[in-house]
């Protein structure tokens, strides 16, 4: 970041929305996300409305990089996308993924709270069954203990996953799975996501040996070059994931991959699909299982039509300033 906009700048700069999702997403159905207009084009600001200032302040930085700095040069002009599968019953499968143009890779949500193994199993099998050629991925959001992602995995195992995303929490958690994996030969690799993104030093899962792929995210990491730095210091494969993006969060994210010196796995940035609505009449939607990178600008008639109440706007201007604040005690 260049330098650091003041907080009437950024407040005058600010649109707040909450759009509608075609299924339920973490426990979700309309999705608040505050967007930026600064002079290098949009950015999103969009943490997790749980997440308190010291986290939600890494997520300002990303928005403030992308609408005032602008990113990186890319080294590619396209990035392979997966399809992404929330917890739904194996009846409802077809539908969810019929929104995706070309389901290649298919990341599956598991773990979900509520649900049971048996559940997991029968959506994953769904998948292959409706998808034999495709690669497919489990996430588990660190929803498992150490016990139950062993058996999870056990059971999964012969779908022929590529990887499971962080199947229990913490970086001892992973490393223990990583390890029993390797022990009863399951062939299936462990991606860190939480346990980068929510650590306070992101490089702590590959010392710890914990993952063999690390997945990253443009805002919670500080933008993009922050993540990039992530990377280059891990020295492990990446993929470059959402965070439940609008089409302004998508294509930080898009910039992210495009800067990437290797990209060998898909990314998780065809979210756009989850939304019924977004703040673009063009939305940044992946087009033969990739999305090709191009400028996105909010629409204003859509900035209007999916605005916050008052009260809403309220508490994300004080959610700005508190960020605002974290990161000026930063930069001293």
């Amino acid at each position: 970041m260049n330098q650091m906009p003041d907080l009437d700048e950024l407040i005058n700069a600010s649109h707040v929305v909450s759009l509608p999702m075609t299924v339920q997403f973490r426990g979700v159905r309309h999705r608040e996300a505050m967007l930026l207009h600064g002079p290098a084009g949009w950015g999103e600001f969009s943490p997790f409305l749980e997440y308190g200032p010291a986290e939600a302040s890494a997520w300002l930085r990303s928005a403030i990089e992308a609408a005032w700095d602008g990113y990186p040069e890319p080294v590619r002009q396209s990035i392979p996308v997966n399809a992404t599968l929330p917890a739904v019953g194996p009846e409802r499968v077809e539908a969810v993924l019929a929104s995706y143009d070309a389901a290649h890779t298919i990341k599956v949500k598991v773990a979900e709270t509520g649900q049971d193994l048996a559940q997991d199993v029968a959506r994953v099998s769904e998948v292959r069954r409706l998808f034999p050629a495709a690669a497919i991925r489990i996430d588990a959001n660190a929803g498992w203990g150490h016990g139950e992602a062993m058996a999870a995995l056990e059971a999964l195992a012969g779908f022929g996953l590529q990887y499971a995303e962080q199947p229990v929490a913490g970086i001892d958690g992973l490393a223990r799975v990583r390890k029993e994996v390797a022990r009863r030969g399951l062939g299936v690799l462990i991606a860190a996501d939480e346990s980068v993104r929510k650590e306070s030093d992101p490089l702590a899962v590959a010392r710890a040996g914990a993952a063999d792929l690390i997945v990253i995210k443009a805002q919670p990491l500080g933008g993009v070059r922050r993540a990039l730095q992530v990377v280059r210091d891990a020295g492990l494969p990446a993929v470059v994931s959402s965070a439940l993006d609008t089409s302004i969060g998508l294509r930080q994210g898009a910039a992210l991959a495009a800067a990437l010196p290797e990209l060998p796995y898909a990314c998780g940035l065809a979210t756009g699909s989850l939304f019924s609505s977004d703040i673009t009449t063009d939305r940044f939607l992946a087009v033969n299982g990739e999305l090709h990178l191009r400028d996105i600008a909010a629409d204003p008639d859509l900035l209007a039509k999916h605005a916050v109440p008052a009260e809403r706007l309220t508490w994300w201007h004080q959610r700005l300033a508190d960020c605002h604040r974290e990161l000026l005690a930063a930069n001293r």
